[in-house]
């Protein structure tokens, strides 16, 4: 099995990876994962004030922070959320976004989240 090279990441494009991953691939999964939560009435998950919104917080940071370092290591187990575009040095914030988004597989990632998020919240908006 071949295994990618870490990227060298360093300054600036350290930062533009981490909001990449953590608004692109985390913010989306974690709300939907907290909507679940409080569909399911986890009572000590949606029980207190701004626990979910802490919980979403802390995960989305950690995912932004783990998945540039997890990904090149283990590329068979986080082939679906490692994109090596984000640590690309040579590429602006903007062109790594608009590349990002010109692959096939990110329409239907943006559309899974996009139907997921709705179900979600009109099931929670359901709840009495």
């Amino acid at each position: 099995m071949t295994t990618l090279a870490a990227p060298n990441l360093t300054g600036r494009n350290r930062l533009e990876c981490f909001a990449l991953y953590a608004m692109l691939q985390g913010l989306p999964t974690y709300s939907g994962v907290a909507l679940l939560m409080r569909l399911i009435n986890g009572s000590e998950f949606a029980g207190k004030p701004f626990e979910a919104a802490i919980f979403v917080a802390t995960v989305t940071i950690l995912h932004g922070l783990m998945m540039p370092w997890l990904g090149p290591k283990f590329p068979h187990f986080f082939r679906q959320t490692f994109e090596p575009l984000f640590a690309d040095p040579t590429l602006s914030f903007s062109e790594k976004v608009s590349r990002w988004l010109a692959q096939p597989n990110t329409a239907l990632q943006l559309l899974s989240n996009a139907l997921l998020l709705s179900v979600l919240a009109i099931g929670v908006a359901g709840i009495r």
